[in-house]
């Protein structure tokens, strides 16, 4: 990445991020207070907001091109899963149960140790204002940029003929920009809160499975778009790219509600296909919050 660093700029946030109809810099405005009401509203009532056109055309632009000079660094893997990330069946349910239903999770991430500080993307990422709209909008006391090393800044690439199938988070909610629009498919679909912690809700997520479209939210996402998504609820996917399509990308910022966490160890594994020190680390000293299958 030394190239790379050596020819970053740095990026003012006016310059990515339309502070004009979204002024992240000023919380007692009228605009800030719109956009923070409407997107509670939408996390309530479907545990998604989406904010229209909040980084600029310029500032898309910009991060299409770091994904593009960093796609040579993307971990592609192809595997068959269950919801829940898991590859192998379970005998003491039945064949068509949801444990026991896999279907095909083809995609690419491009790994956190992959951009560098001061890049747009960074930027966006890291910058204060956003991270204050986040917390006010999830109605949270504070937020922190995951410390994750690979999985705090990503980008999820979807090339032609890939699809990333229904699943759940491990976290409470994820932050995405969508940056380059496939020509056909790709899109993001999810059930909101198709379980609870005290119910898995195996039922709507086995009807889901073999196809049904209960419940089914299918969103209309273009470059410059952010979403706020509650996904360990929410089931949800990002629909197969036809192979005579553009690529997906989507840039990822992931964030806590506390400082210094650090992912799980089989997800990172599977996501970026490796795990480093820190990893290892918080696993030997992780306390789950709930009991879900993940």
């Amino acid at each position: 990445m030394t190239e790379l660093a050596e020819s970053t700029q740095p990026h003012r946030l006016s310059e990515l991020i339309d502070v004009g109809r979204y002024p992240l810099h000023d919380p007692e405005s009228p605009g800030y207070r719109q956009a923070v009401a409407e997107a509670r509203l939408g996390l309530r009532q479907r545990g998604c907001a989406v904010i229209r056109d909040l980084v600029r055309p310029e500032g898309v632009r910009c991060l299409s091109d770091e994904i593009v000079a960093r796609k040579a660094t993307t971990h592609y893997s192809t595997q068959v899963i269950n919801p829940y990330f898991h590859t192998e069946t379970d005998p003491r349910y039945d064949d068509d149960h949801p444990i026991n239903t896999f279907l095909e999770r083809s995609s690419g991430f491009i790994p956190g140790d992959s951009w560098e500080p001061g890049c747009a993307t960074d930027t966006v990422f890291r910058s204060p204002e956003l991270v204050r709209f986040l917390a006010a909008s999830l109605e949270v006391p504070e937020l922190y940029c995951y410390a994750d090393p690979l999985a705090g800044l990503t980008a999820n690439i979807l090339d032609p003929g890939q699809q990333f199938t229904w699943h759940f988070d491990t976290n409470d909610f994820a932050v995405t920009v969508l940056v380059d629009q496939a020509d056909d498919g790709g899109l993001f679909e999810y059930v909101p809160m198709i379980r609870s912690g005290d119910n898995e809700g195996f039922d709507h997520i086995g009807e889901v499975l073999a196809g049904g479209r209960r419940g089914i939210i299918t969103l209309d996402l273009r470059p410059g778009d952010l979403q706020i998504f509650q996904g360990r609820y929410s089931l949800h996917r990002v629909t197969r790219v036809p192979v005579d399509s553009a690529p997906r990308h989507a840039a990822i910022f992931a964030y806590t509600e506390q400082p210094g966490v650090i992912g799980r160890l089989a997800r990172t594994q599977q996501l970026f296909g490796r795990v480093l020190p820190e990893h290892i680390a918080a696993e030997e000293q992780r306390v789950r919050s709930d009991q879900l299958l993940d």
